[in-house]
């Protein structure tokens, strides 16, 4: 089994779209374990908030049947990758860190790991002792060190207690 580390981001019906892909998380991988929610403002263009978190699970699959499995979640839950692009997002899920494999090609660990705060300071939290698979570096310490270069983020608590 393999610690698997994925990224969920909305900014459409965010809380509901969280949700709704941790429930499909579960029925494809079993037990998903999940930080806060964290609200950031849009990195690209001018589009609402978003609301991000950090889910993770042991798995089987290799790497690219969880991307696959990912993708198929995010069609699921409304998610177009053809068209315009638009300022919404269904939901993003973003396969992050799939235990200590390094590979550029398959963008493993996620490059946004170490570079956006919505990606670091929820898998800070989720696991905080993890070491990155190309630094080494523990993700709290990783998450201090870069704390005063990030944008800030704001901690809005656990899914659950949203209403």
């Amino acid at each position: 089994m393999t610690a698997v580390y994925v990224g969920a981001g909305s900014n459409s019906a965010a809380v509901e779209q969280l949700r709704a892909a941790l429930a499909a998380l579960e029925r494809a991988f079993g037990t998903v374990r999940c930080s806060a929610v964290y609200r950031s403002v849009a990195v690209g263009a001018p589009a609402p908030d978003y609301l991000n978190l950090a889910a993770a699970f042991d798995s089987p699959l290799g790497a690219d049947a969880v991307k696959s499995a990912l993708i198929e979640i995010e069609a699921a839950l409304g998610r177009t990758r053809e068209g315009p692009r638009s300022s919404l997002c269904a939901i993003d899920l973003d396969l992050s860190i799939h235990g200590p494999r390094v590979d550029a090609q398959r963008r493993l660990p996620h490059p946004d790991v170490l570079r956006r705060a919505f990606v670091l300071a929820p898998l800070a939290e989720l696991a905080p002792d993890l070491a990155h698979p190309v630094t080494g570096e523990p993700l709290e310490s990783a998450r201090r060190r870069l704390a005063a270069t990030l944008p800030r983020i704001e901690n809005l608590g656990r899914l659950e207690a949203f209403a």
